[in-house]
């Protein structure tokens, strides 16, 4: 018995700091950080200024596969209302974005506001508004 429980203890010992580098932040390049920065900038100030617009213009489209969401105007008209009450647009210009890559390698930021994850994707045109979702 004490064997089966040494043999335990060693195993968790070692996995420990696996687990732990496992877990730890993701960290972008600076140039990616640096891109993302004058992105969210703009983004927030569209937010701040209530752009629909302007956020139109930072956002994938068609948004999320969506036709409902196919083109700028479409998206300002419909969409920014839907996805940007007054409180997740004060969220979003004042939290702090969470780096990461997406399933495709792509670098990628999340903003967590309450129940709702934004997404922002780096393209080869850029950073775009790519998704909003349930956070879970």
């Amino acid at each position: 018995m004490m064997r089966i429980l040494l043999k335990f203890v060693v195993a968790a010992v070692l996995m420990g700091p696996g687990l732990a580098v496992a877990q730890a932040p993701k960290k972008a390049a600076p140039a990616v950080q640096a891109e993302f920065d004058g992105f969210i900038a703009k983004f927030q100030a569209a937010l701040k200024a209530n752009d629909s617009a302007a956020v139109a213009g930072m956002t994938r489209l068609p948004f999320m596969g969506d036709k409902t969401y196919s083109n700028a105007a479409q998206f300002g008209a419909k969409g920014y209302q839907e996805f940007f009450t007054p409180k997740d647009r004060a969220c979003v210009q004042r939290k702090k974005a969470i780096y990461d890559r997406d399933g495709e390698n792509n670098d990628t930021y999340h903003v967590l506001c309450s129940g709702t994850i934004f997404t922002f994707t780096r393209t080869p045109a850029g950073f775009f508004f790519t998704d909003v979702g349930v956070n879970d």
